[in-house]
């Protein structure tokens, strides 16, 4: 039976990902012999081809393609384990390293972690940037799991588990008082000083199309991609905000804010972006199993 040699797969799996021999080599601080050296030994082993050549740039056989799937897989595993030992998670298995969209509500953050704040035995570990900046982190296990707004698909190189835990009401609010009252929707839109998500928003397309199918007209006051400054805005503006409740629900329960109508039409849909891994995290299964028997 043949052994493998990772040390061939690995310099493999680097020059698939770049493209060129030259970018790889420099990453591999190897020269461009010595690489070619050891991918020709590889396709000997595995008696198939590759890659083909066409000009300067390589690219994958249909061979090569399969391999570098198993490689994904592979060397993801090593970060995993990796990841793991030096944390410490092998022996604990409660640090728990949650990543964030940048735009979500920090509201619904704090209500989907509340079944673990009050756990000693669980650290926890959160991170917000972009969806994209945050897959690659989940992708070498440097986190657990990703909060979005927005759903991912899966392929054969990137096996996310994307699950939907919950689905928000969208609602306009505004100062309390006699307004709420006379609000009249959507007749009253038109005139309002008008706050609403950003154009890049699922809850503003959304928002639109309602107005255009019930033939309304809206200037916004203020475009607002992030939640916290929306939040602020709807509270300080005298103005009337499109908002998912759960951003706004202190200001609420206050009085500070009041609800002037929910737009049956228009909902944020919450998502759990986790990768498949050999160990579940006891804290991670409890988070998961909570937000779904709330939202069943």
């Amino acid at each position: 039976m043949r052994d493998l040699n990772f040390h061939h797969l690995y310099y493999f799996w680097v020059v698939a990902k770049e493209g060129n021999l030259t970018r790889a080599a420099q990453q591999l601080h190897v020269s461009q012999s010595a690489l070619s050296s050891q991918i020709r030994r590889l396709q000997e082993q595995l008696g198939q081809e590759l890659f083909s050549r066409e000009g300067r740039t390589l690219r994958l056989t249909d061979v090569g393609h399969v391999v570098l799937e198993y490689a994904e897989s592979i060397f993801n595993l090593g970060s995993e384990l990796l990841a793991l030992t030096q944390s410490g998670e092998l022996q604990r298995m409660q640090r728990l390293r949650i990543g964030s969209v940048a735009t979500l509500s920090r509201n619904f953050q704090e209500n989907f972690l509340r079944p673990v704040l009050d756990e000693d035995q669980v650290k926890l570990l959160i991170r917000s940037a972009s969806l994209e900046e945050l897959l690659e982190q989940l992708k070498v296990h440097k986190l657990d799991l990703i909060l979005s707004n927005r759903a991912v698909a899966a392929d054969s190189s990137t096996p996310w588990r994307c699950q939907q835990i919950a689905e928000q009401s969208i609602c306009i609010v505004g100062p309390p008082g006699q307004g709420a009252k006379r609000f009249r929707f959507p007749e009253d839109l038109a005139g309002a000083k008008l706050i609403v998500p950003g154009p890049g928003s699922d809850i503003r397309s959304q928002f639109d199309l309602m107005c255009d199918q019930r033939g309304v007209q809206v200037d916004p006051y203020a475009e607002v991609e992030d939640m916290a400054m929306l939040r602020l805005l709807a509270r300080d503006s005298g103005g009337l905000a499109v908002i998912p409740e759960v951003v706004v629900q202190d200001e609420l329960s206050s009085g500070r804010l009041q609800k002037y109508c929910v737009l049956e039409d228009v909902a944020e849909r919450f998502y759990s972006i986790t990768a498949k891994r050999h160990i579940e995290l006891v804290a991670l299964k409890t988070l998961l199993q909570r937000s779904h028997a709330l939202n069943a």
